[in-house]
């Protein structure tokens, strides 16, 4: 076993399950026993018992105003909270809870009951009216077996020219945003994959289009750099987008590498560490339930497990023979 394997593995079972899946050779009962693990110890644990009729926080989006923290909370105070039931269950489809596990099921049967929006006191299930959150909200949905119908059937209407979606269009901006369309792919291929009855995959695949077109963090018109921060590497990534989290998407849509993820991928390579890791460069300020890690600029091992994903993914392509007369995408 490698040491960075290792040192992966030395971890929440959060982390150590998808090690586990996706980095070694373990057999497939040992990965859905570390799995279930997730709901019943450790991180996962933590943010179930947080949970209060049926909401984190008090709220969907943002926490109650009249809430009060059962545990001191961490992170800037001066930033957004991310506390709320939204942000909350995002963490928990990223550590890849078993949705089947009885202590989820009674969580999200909580949120079904019991948390409405902040904007108009809709049903969370039903959605909301940015299409960032929207795009969460079906990845969310589709992961724990919830009915996002309606929610998808909303994006699909709200897409731009471009390809993209910006939560910015009913403001009247015709320009798509690579944070609100990044929430949106994954909400969409979260549905597709979960058996969705409305078919999305050409929506799917225009938003990546837009994304491609710009090799995930250039001006099309320019090919400057669009924002240095999107070079910078974060998790939890909330609504926001960077490299890591544009080709962790490809990796997650599989598929032949695409050769307009190159340079992508030779930034994420160069930023491995000389111990195998990867750093924390970026973190979101606001209020979180509990740090995961030792804070920015230090070895990460979330950044870490998705990285090496992403270069397993393109190792395993390249390795692979063509057949005569195929290319790349």
């Amino acid at each position: 076993m490698s040491d960075d394997i290792a040192w992966l593995l030395d971890t929440d079972p959060a982390i150590r399950w998808q090690v586990l899946r996706d980095l070694s050779e373990a057999p497939a009962a040992a990965v859905a026993a570390e799995r279930t693990r997730v709901a019943e110890t450790g991180w996962g644990k933590k943010l179930l018992d947080l949970q209060s009729n049926g909401q984190w926080a008090g709220g969907a989006y943002y926490p109650d105003r009249g809430w009060r923290p059962p545990q001191p909370m961490v992170g800037d105070p001066d930033g957004q909270p991310w506390t709320a039931t939204l942000p909350t269950l995002r963490l928990l489809r990223d550590f890849g809870i078993d949705p089947t596990h009885p202590a989820v099921r009674a969580a999200l049967s909580g949120v079904r009951q019991h948390c409405t929006w902040e904007y108009a006191g809709e049903p969370f299930f039903d959605g909301e009216v940015e299409p960032c959150i929207n795009g969460g909200t079906v990845a969310i949905g589709a992961y724990f077996g919830e009915n996002v119908d309606g929610i998808v059937n909303r994006l699909l209407t709200e897409q731009l020219d471009d390809g993209g979606w910006n939560c910015e269009a009913e403001s009247g901006s015709t320009r798509s945003s690579f944070h609100t369309t990044i929430c949106v792919l994954e909400g969409l291929l979260e549905y597709e994959r979960a058996g969705g009855t409305t078919p999305v995959a050409d929506a799917r695949r225009r938003g990546e289009e837009y994304l491609l077109a710009r090799s995930l963090y250039r001006r099309a018109s320019t090919g400057q750099i669009i924002d240095s921060n999107w070079l910078q590497f974060s998790f939890p990534v909330q609504w926001h987008y960077d490299v890591l989290r544009g080709l962790d998407y490809f990796r997650s849509v599989g598929g032949p590498w695409d050769r307009r993820l190159s340079e992508a991928f030779g930034l994420l390579r160069d930023k491995q560490q000389r111990d195998g890791s990867w750093l924390l460069e970026n973190t979101h300020p606001g209020l979180v339930h509990f740090e995961m890690e030792a804070g920015d600029s230090r070895p990460s091992r979330w950044n870490t497990l998705r990285a090496l994903r992403v270069l397993r993914w393109h190792d395993t392509d390249q390795a692979e023979p063509r057949a005569p007369g195929s290319g790349e995408s």
